[in-house]
């Protein structure tokens, strides 16, 4: 069985940084893409961040308002990927999760079709 455990969540002031950490067991890691996503409150969960799995070209993908702020890489070694999110703003506000899956297409994209979920961590930024 597939689990994703994400951790690194809390509470943190504006312009300060938090690392995220998805540790990943019952699957080849390296095998697969895995991404970010995030839901605020009241809003969609949104992909932020996803990169590809070892064998592919290393790419990775971040949408606009996180760009050069966060930086998403993995360790398969370990099993576990990391967001390192730096200067973050109260709108980082929401609940982070990760996904996994086969296809770097699926865990960037705006649908919610990646194979396999973690449970979330929470990111709070107080202004």
């Amino acid at each position: 069985e597939v689990h994703l455990v994400e951790s690194g969540g809390g509470l943190v002031q504006a312009g300060g940084s938090l690392r995220l950490s998805c540790v990943a067991s019952g699957l080849i890691f390296d095998e697969f893409a895995i991404g970010w996503y995030r839901q605020a409150p009241g809003k969609p969960r949104e992909a932020v961040s996803a990169i590809s799995s070892s064998d592919g070209d290393g790419s990775t993908y971040y949408i606009g308002d996180v760009q050069g702020r966060y930086t998403i890489s993995r360790d398969d070694a370990k099993n576990t990927a990391y967001l390192q999110m730096n200067n973050l703003k109260p709108e980082d506000t929401a609940v982070y999760y990760c996904a996994a899956d086969y296809s770097f297409e699926v865990v960037k994209a705006p649908r919610l079709l990646a194979d396999h979920w973690g449970q979330g961590t929470q990111v709070t930024v107080s202004s």
